[in-house]
């Protein structure tokens, strides 16, 4: 990533956070007013994302989105400590990019390593329909004790919504379903390995080995990329809130985490079928190899 458009980007989150919590502050006694805050949030990013603009900005929005709103409402410095946590991973991400890309130079052709974009029709319909969708799903999670710290849900939608196209069929749903339940299972098999041998040398091997294979995945210039992203980003998640519980919380059970998964997975799907509008896909076709 170029150092201006990673700047960008992090000042770009940094502020939509900031913002996000003032409004928070003065709104906290009023939920409707901040549910229709974040409708239009999510509403925003949704419509970047359909129309095929602001590569993995908008993503970076909706998970701050989603957080700070229900961290900040559970206790007003951990929204704050969180936040300062999501820019640092950013801008830490992104300098080990550069880290990795001078040790480890690319050799491939330019321009053929991205999959083909998929264009939407009618991208404002759709974004509407996303937007309600990942509303419903944070609604859900702040006005439901139960669901108060379940952060995976709302994340596991939206990184859903980004990742899924109805008009790929039952066969590909399946798949997206299998890979991203693939993730929340991988993060709860590394969390009991560590609980059983505390160690920061153990934790690197099991993370490193995982995301050889979701990461690894998700570079590769096919649509599919995206799914495998979107895992890693579930893996991530379920594994860090087992590992550092939220404040007055405990880690969740392997059932529990992964019921998680499933809930917010199949909710997606069906709902996404309910409310997208219809479409024809019409995506960009890849060069051809070289022989």
């Amino acid at each position: 990533m170029p150092f201006g458009k990673a700047l960008g980007m992090a000042l770009i989150v940094t502020l939509t956070g900031l913002c996000l919590q003032m409004f928070l502050a003065v709104t906290a006694d009023h939920p409707p007013v901040i549910l229709t805050f974040l409708a239009a949030i999510y509403f925003l990013c949704f419509l970047a994302q359909a129309t095929g603009r602001a590569g993995a900005l908008p993503f970076m929005i909706l998970v701050v989105a989603v957080m700070l709103p229900l961290l900040t409402l559970l206790h007003y410095d951990l929204g704050s400590s969180v936040l300062a946590l999501l820019v640092g991973g950013i801008v830490e991400g992104i300098v080990w990019a550069w880290v990795a890309h001078a040790a480890f130079p690319h050799r491939g052709l330019t321009g053929s390593g991205q999959p083909p974009a998929i264009h939407h029709q009618r991208p404002i319909p759709r974004a509407l329909a996303s937007g309600a969708i990942l509303l419903g799903a944070v609604a859900i999670c702040l006005t439901n004790d139960r669901f108060a710290t379940a952060l995976v849900i709302p994340i596991t939608v939206a990184s859903m919504l980004m990742q899924l196209d109805v008009l790929a069929g039952a066969r590909a749903a399946f798949g997206l379903i299998l890979v991203n339940i693939f993730g929340g299972a991988a993060a709860s098999v590394v969390f009991g390995f560590v609980t059983l041998r505390h160690s920061l040398f153990f934790l690197f091997l099991s993370v490193f080995a995982v995301s050889l294979v979701l990461a690894g995945s998700a570079v590769l210039p096919r649509p599919s990329a995206k799914v495998f992203a979107g895992a890693l980003t579930i893996f991530l998640v379920v594994l860090g809130s087992g590992i550092s519980p939220l404040p007055g919380t405990a880690a969740e059970t392997f059932a529990t985490r992964i019921g998680y998964i499933i809930l917010a997975t199949l909710y997606s799907l069906f709902m996404a079928a309910l409310l997208w509008p219809a479409e024809r896909r019409v995506a960009a076709a890849l060069p051809k190899a070289r022989q």
